[in-house]
């Protein structure tokens, strides 16, 4: 197995270090990424005293952005975001909601939201509520919740639970009135017949 390389990065590389950081990487990531891309070099003094003002400047770039998040993640407590997408009658969309979709819902509100802190486990494919996570950091994260509505009325849908609450009300009503026949003949109450098992 190849032993880990240590480089001095000339940039910052997202989720691997900032620019003056010596890290340690894989040989293969180094030779095939970071040193094509000019990305790093092999460090040395000079190197590393030439990218004390970038360094300091990246550091103060870093410190802004995290109070920027810790705002937005303030203000996200308790947000609602309303989506109105166009579905079928039993409220499947013809499309999904994405990462995408609810990052640019919440760049439009006003949040600073990329869409790489927008964490779904799956995308949303009905109409109805949920919840999901923005996450910048592993400590900076709030939970939001989603609207996604129907783009116009869906009548088969309300029709279909209105028939069936209807159907349900007459069984219920028939097996009311059949005990209460029994009860006038004196035979003891039968149990409501359950739902034939599946």
């Amino acid at each position: 197995m190849a032993r880990p390389v240590e480089l001095l990065l000339l940039r910052t590389v997202e989720n691997l270090g900032i620019v003056g950081d010596i890290v340690k990487v894989r040989a293969g990531y180094a030779r095939n990424y970071l040193l094509p891309h000019a990305l790093a070099e092999h460090p040395t003094e000079a190197k590393v005293e030439a990218l004390k003002e970038a360094r300091a400047k990246a550091l103060a770039e870093l410190a802004a952005q995290r109070k920027l998040r810790e705002e937005t993640i303030a203000k996200l407590g308790g947000v609602v975001i309303k989506l109105v997408r166009s579905c079928n009658d039993q409220g499947v969309l013809y499309g999904s909601i994405t990462q995408r979709d609810i990052a640019d819902a919440l760049v439009a509100a006003g949040y600073a939201v990329d869409m790489r802190a927008v964490r779904l486990a799956n995308p949303f494919r009905r109409i109805g509520s949920y919840t999901c996570t923005i996450q910048f950091e592993k400590e900076l994260r709030a939970d939001i919740a989603i609207e996604v509505a129907a783009d116009r009325a869906l009548e088969m849908l309300q029709a279909q639970k209105e028939a069936e609450d209807a159907a349900a009300a007459a069984v219920e009503a028939s097996e009311a009135e059949d005990a209460a026949e029994e009860a006038k003949e004196g035979k003891p109450a039968r149990r409501p017949r359950k739902a034939a098992a599946e």
